[in-house]
């Protein structure tokens, strides 16, 4: 079992930045992805940006070169950096671990970007 606790959410107007966060605790030697999606309302859940237990990292293309995804391994701990935000980044951010026992998911954070 792998539990995820997100923070870091909030409202910001566009052209703003967020830090989101994302503990991760219980098996955590298990995860071998971990990473965000988000899921605006009305639309299906979508990646933003993963990092293997390797540290390769993937972004989906509508924030690449505005997102950053990073880990402090001693932590458990995965952050994504949000600069230049646009309305359209508003939705539910989810942290997500891909482990050799399935997937978790964390309890989500919102953010909010206005125009």
């Amino acid at each position: 079992q792998v539990q995820l606790v997100e923070s870091g959410g909030g409202s910001v107007q566009a052209g703003g930045s967020l830090r989101l966060s994302c503990t991760a605790s219980g098996n955590t030697f298990s995860i071998q992805t971990i990473g965000w999606s988000r899921q605006a309302p009305g639309k299906q859940r979508d990646l933003v940006a993963r990092i293997s237990s390797s540290g390769t990292t993937n972004y989906a293309d509508s924030v690449k070169g505005r997102f950053t995804i990073s880990r402090d391994g001693a932590k458990n701990t995965v952050f994504l950096q949000m600069n230049s935000l646009k309305p359209e980044d508003t939705a539910v951010y989810y942290c997500n671990a891909i482990t050799r026992g399935g997937p978790y998911w964390g309890q989500g954070t919102q953010v909010t970007v206005s125009s």
